[in-house]
Parts: C-alpha cells; sequence; structure tokens
C-alpha cells in the first residue's frame, strides 16, 4: 500500500511540474507582449534602455526626465526608509 500512494504522489508531482511550466510559458509570452505592445504605442522606448549601460556617467543625461512633484515624492521615499 505504501508503494501504491508514492506512485500516486509521483505521478501528481509530474502532473503539477507540467502545469507549473505551463504557467510559466504563458506569464512569458504575456509579458512579452505587453513589452512590445507598450513599445508600439509609444509609452516606452526601451531602446533607451539599452544605452544605460553604455552612458553611465555621472554627467550623462537621465534616460527620462521626472516631474518636480515625482522626484520630491520619490526622495520622501528614500529619507522614510
Amino acid at each position: 500500500m505504501n508503494i501504491d500512494i508514492m506512485a500516486a504522489l509521483i505521478e501528481y508531482q509530474a502532473y503539477g511540474y507540467y502545469l507549473l511550466i505551463a504557467f510559466l510559458v504563458v506569464i512569458l509570452y504575456w509579458y512579452i507582449f505587453h513589452l512590445y505592445k507598450s513599445e508600439k504605442s509609444g509609452r516606452r522606448n526601451y531602446e533607451q534602455y539599452g544605452k544605460i549601460a553604455l552612458e553611465d556617467s555621472i554627467s550623462d543625461e537621465p534616460v527620462e526626465s521626472m516631474s518636480i512633484k515625482q522626484s520630491k515624492i520619490e526622495q520622501q521615499r528614500g529619507a522614510t526608509t
């Protein structure tokens, strides 16, 4: 009887593994679609972010400019944490 339980657990573990892999594949394709859609709609330009590795000196311009209100909020968050 103990062997039957172990065989059933191994079978359920295999089903769980395949369901997890399928779920992760769906999430990966959704994320790729999201990136493609946001670049096509003009919300983000991900090619600019690739320049961060090449241009990372302190005197370089930022990739995205922040509004004054948004930068104050981020400064306050940094001060409180």
